[in-house]
């Protein structure tokens, strides 16, 4: 996937100078080569923490304008070129992000459609934003040394810095999630962290709108525990993984079990003990 996304990049249409970072967070495969093969610095950071990785990246990086993608994307020849005039034509300070279309696969390309608009201030598989405002900033909390919100909290800070958002629609991307490697285990895995870092979040920004962007209110708590009660999740994931109940169904339970795992977690973290009760005492 690594190399299908470096190759996209290196076909752009009507971009400016391009320089490519890939930070290896803790591979153990043949990454490295891979990435310099197509030109691009390459950085190793061992430890499992996608904003320290990220912050490695943008601490060597030498551009103006720094652009997030995830390496299981593929972009279309004008994507850079989109960003970068939405940045020329900006009087103050913007994070520009743009469609991200889940495919699942790289030859699957489906034009963006209203579905795949997005308020989201800052989500690092599709965003822009200059260097020099990272930098103000403080970039990524480190802190955040799971899974989720890493992005959204860094751009509340941006937001507070007093940098807009541009939504971009010629900056769309095709994100590559295959359903072999999106089983309900793996789902679970990240939604159990997710939950835990988005505790976090809200113990940092205890506003409104965090609260509201990561279901850590009354309201949303009532509707998973009507939903996808404690004693019905594991019932939920049998039906999710059964070969005999229809896709459609299938996808309802899937949804079901995971919005109540992470509501489960977020409630679980968020309580007075939440902080000091795992095995290795480390934050959640």
């Amino acid at each position: 996937m690594l190399d299908g996304a470096l190759a996209s990049l290196r076909a752009q249409i009507g971009a400016p100078a391009l320089e490519t970072i890939v930070v290896d967070n803790g591979s153990s495969d043949g990454t490295r080569a891979v990435a310099e093969r197509a030109g691009a610095t390459y950085r190793f950071e061992a430890r499992p923490n996608r904003a320290l990785a990220r912050n490695a990246g943008i601490a060597v990086a030498t551009g103006e304008i720094v652009l997030f993608v995830d390496d299981d994307v593929i972009v279309p020849p004008y994507f850079v070129a989109a960003h970068a005039r939405a940045h020329a034509a900006a009087i103050f300070p913007h994070v520009v992000s743009g469609p991200i279309i889940n495919v699942p696969a790289a030859n699957v390309r489906p034009v963006p459609t209203f579905l795949n608009g997005s308020n989201a201030f800052f989500c690092t598989c599709n965003v822009s934003v200059p260097r020099s405002a990272l930098q103000a900033v403080g970039g990524f909390d480190e802190s955040f040394d799971k899974y989720g919100w890493e992005d959204t909290e860094l751009g509340v800070r941006l937001r507070n810095f007093d940098v807009r958002r541009r939504f971009v629609w010629e900056a769309y991307l095709w994100h590559i999630k295959p359903p072999a490697t999106e089983t309900l285990d793996a789902a679970l895995e990240k939604t159990i962290e997710k939950a835990r870092m988005a505790a976090k979040f809200v113990r940092k920004d205890p506003s409104r709108r965090a609260k509201l962007a990561t279901g850590a209110y009354t309201l949303n708590r009532l509707r998973a525990r009507i939903l996808a009660p404690r004693a019905a999740q594991a019932w939920l994931a049998g039906v999710a993984t059964s070969a005999r109940v229809p896709a459609p169904l299938a996808r309802v339970a899937r949804e079901l079990v995971l919005d109540g795992v992470y509501i489960d977690e977020l409630e679980r973290a968020l309580s007075p003990s939440g902080e000091s009760d795992s095995p290795s005492g480390e934050s959640k």
